[in-house]
């Protein structure tokens, strides 16, 4: 493809203008997804988010419930259209397909998704046959970011069912930019000057989750527990899911743990933090699950399963965040 990339103002006016005549048009007709919802990949979904809401799995609660019968998480709603992973023909978009070729044409080639507005109407019953409808709400003018300068693409994706009723809508927000021309490379120095790295993004505290990172900061691993029923959580929140109370208490977990899940991000690059980077899912010992950084570990060893335990660091000296080292196994 050739790289075109618009320079001068008049040269993004034109571009800009070419983006802005796709606004209001529809992706296509209506896309059916593949399966009505189902139980069992509720309870696949449920289990994955680890979501105990009985309402999900058990028939008889279900039935007891204000929904009268098994129905599926309302943010589980992409769920059920995903595309598979060889998508057939019928299930693109030339209108899709000529945005990101004029996007792509032009140098904005990397992508990120930026946020997700979803509006729930109807619930999402067992048998319910979902199909959806795309419109390219809008396309912004050339934005400079972080990440890059580029543009904002937003669709607005309306949910139907097997009746056409409006089952929720959701808005969905891209970045398509161009690599090498976020904060990053425009704030660059020379050797001479070298760049200092910023400080690590700070947590967003509040007066639920405040005690995690005030028992951080003394190498303390503190998990939320209902004073009520005893259960743990994490994430911190106000009330608990099980039994509904409101007091709480903490306990000091030991530290030990398995990797669940773990990813490796490579882009985009935040200067913040060393690459590749290496984020965890970790099973604690006492059963709770929370997410955190590895270290001691290069990326291509880690192995779901494998024993860790938790190693404070010090980011700097207002921030201590906990994270995870591979442990021996001795036989």
């Amino acid at each position: 493809m050739t790289t075109t990339t618009p320079t001068t103002e008049d040269e993004k006016a034109a571009f800009l203008a070419k983006l802005k005549a796709y606004e209001g048009r529809t992706y296509g007709p209506p896309m059916r997804g593949p399966d009505p919802v189902n139980q069992a990949m509720i309870r696949h979904w449920v289990e994955a988010i680890g979501d105990e809401n009985p309402v999900y799995v058990d028939p008889d609660a279900a039935a007891r419930s204000v929904h009268g019968g098994i129905v599926a998480p309302p943010v589980s709603l992409q769920a059920w259209v995903m595309r598979g992973f060889r998508p057939a023909a019928s299930a693109t978009s030339d209108v899709q397909d000529e945005i990101m070729s004029l996007l792509n044409g032009a140098g904005f080639t990397s992508v990120v998704a930026t946020n997700c507005e979803q509006e729930y109407f109807k619930e999402l019953h067992v048998g319910t046959h979902l199909s959806t409808t795309t419109t390219v709400e809008s396309i912004s003018e050339e934005k400079a970011t972080g990440l890059g300068v580029g543009h904002f693409l937003t669709t607005l994706v309306r949910y139907t069912d097997e009746h056409d009723d409006l089952v929720a809508t959701m808005r969905f927000r891209i970045l398509k930019f161009k690599p090498g021309t976020g904060r990053s490379a425009t704030q660059a120095k020379t050797d001479a000057e070298p760049a200092t790295r910023p400080p690590r993004p700070r947590p967003a505290v509040t007066q639920d989750n405040a005690f995690f990172f005030e028992g951080a900061q003394q190498h303390k691993l503190l998990i939320q527990r209902c004073s009520s029923c005893g259960r743990l959580r994490h994430p911190p929140g106000p009330a608990c899911p099980s039994c509904r109370s409101y007091d709480w208490d903490t306990v000091e977990a030991s530290g030990k743990a398995t990797v669940y899940s773990f990813v490796v991000n490579h882009y985009p690059q935040v200067p913040s933090f060393d690459y590749p980077l290496a984020v965890g899912l970790f099973e604690l010992e006492e059963g709770t699950r929370l997410v955190a950084n590895f270290v001691g570990v290069e990326p291509d060893a880690i192995e779901v399963g494998m024993p860790v335990q938790v190693e404070f660091v010090e980011h700097d000296a207002e921030l201590t965040l906990p994270a995870f080292r591979p442990v021996q196994v001795t036989a």
